[in-house]
């Protein structure tokens, strides 16, 4: 069991950042979902974390829409090929993900995930 002092310490000197960070953690533990930094190649994944950043990436003439999506352990780019936009995908957005991860050049992706929108 954690030391409450300890822990009203640890939180005093925290940023923002990290505060946000540990509760986007916290949450998704909750959910059971899994860790966005432990995800290994190819495995079955399900995520819970929230949109940082949403971009349109034009590939071979095919729009692609990508977005960050992090845990606060650490992030993955979930990919929606052939789209521009999605009603309700957007940066600040809290999403549950599911899909098989691909991880290259190291970083970690998600092609077409399977996405349920976190009511607010």
């Amino acid at each position: 069991m954690a030391n409450p002092f300890k822990e009203a310490l640890r939180r005093l000197g925290a940023s923002n950042a990290e505060l946000e960070s540990r509760e986007r953690q916290r949450v998704a533990e909750e959910a059971g979902a899994q860790r966005a930094d432990a995800l290994c190649d190819r495995e079955r994944a399900t995520l819970r974390g929230t949109i940082t950043m949403l971009t349109i990436k034009p590939r071979a003439g095919m729009p692609w829409l990508e977005a960050e999506l992090s845990d606060g352990t650490g992030s993955v780019t979930l990919i929606w090929m052939g789209r521009r936009e999605i009603p309700g995908v957007e940066a600040g957005r809290e999403l549950i993900v599911t899909g098989r991860a691909s991880c290259v050049d190291g970083g970690k992706r998600i092609y077409n995930p399977h996405y349920e929108l976190v009511a607010h």
